[in-house]
């Protein structure tokens, strides 16, 4: 996805207000709010053939568990704490959108739009987000069993005007998530919990695995160039064929447990 400079700027304006709202506790001026009841007559009331648009929208802590928002336009509207679980977001637009602590388990989430998305806290377990596009903040969400398969979890290394935009996994739970097929170069996996994940051809150029739990991981014909695994906990992973050519680490622990048949660029070293 490229975003112009003007754009980018837009986004940046955007998200201030929205942190400048968080931090003193307004109550989101200028943000619509709508109850459960509102947002279903307005997804009803959509023509047929236009993708509903619910944008700057407050819905927090609002409960929206199962209701099917296919294709909406969700950008810049905030879901804070709504109960999102089994609710159908295929192909929906959630760029600038906060989910803090969201309850997103069993969510369908094929073909999103995450971008500058806030999911910090949020839970994902079992949510289905294939091929969906993600940079956002995913501090202490939990992922478990979660499906991310053919993802773009990529940075755009061609517009990072406003610095690194990157996903954000840090202090996670992924346990037995699926990342295959998927992109997640640069991102920061550290101090997350990535035992038994599947990562099978998953590009991690670069990521940042710092104190995670890596064990039991499938992680068989990865991309791992210059990734970081600095105090890595990899007992009994399989990095069968994955690439690790300038990878660096420090207090690995139970790599000689791990399955390494035709892995390059071992052993890692600084």
């Amino acid at each position: 996805m490229f975003i112009s400079s003007r754009a980018g700027r837009r986004y940046v304006a955007l998200v201030c207000v929205i942190f400048a709202g968080a931090t003193f506790g307004a109550e989101w001026e200028g943000y619509e709010r709508l109850s459960r009841e509102q947002l279903l007559e307005t997804l009803d009331g959509s023509h047929a053939g236009v993708k509903p648009k619910v944008t700057s929208k407050n819905l927090i802590d609002v409960d929206l568990s199962g209701i099917d928002f296919r294709g909406a336009n969700l950008s810049a509207s905030v879901l804070n704490g709504a109960n999102l679980s089994r609710a159908t977001l295929d192909k929906c637009n959630l760029t600038v959108s906060f989910l803090e602590g969201a309850n997103l388990s069993g969510a369908s989430l094929r073909e999103a739009m995450l971008f500058s998305s806030q999911l910090a806290g949020a839970k994902l377990i079992g949510a289905d987000l294939t091929g969906a596009r993600l940079i956002g903040d995913l501090r202490k969400a939990d992922l478990s069993k979660a499906q991310l398969v053919r993802m773009n979890a990529a940075p755009d290394m061609k517009n990072q005007s406003m610095g690194l935009m990157r996903a954000n996994i840090v202090s996670a739970k992924a346990i037995e998530a699926d990342f295959s097929d998927s992109d997640f170069s640069r991102t920061d996996f550290s101090f997350s919990d990535l035992s038994r994940a599947k990562m099978q051809r998953t590009r991690l150029f670069r990521a940042d695995f710092s104190g995670a739990n890596l064990a039991g991981a499938d992680l068989s014909g990865a991309d791992l160039r210059d990734a970081v695994f600095d105090n890595t906990d990899l007992s009994g992973a399989n990095l069968t064929n994955a690439d690790l050519t300038g990878a660096t680490a420090r207090n690995v622990r139970g790599l000689d447990t791990a399955t390494t048949t035709g892995a390059r660029g071992l052993p890692m070293s600084e």
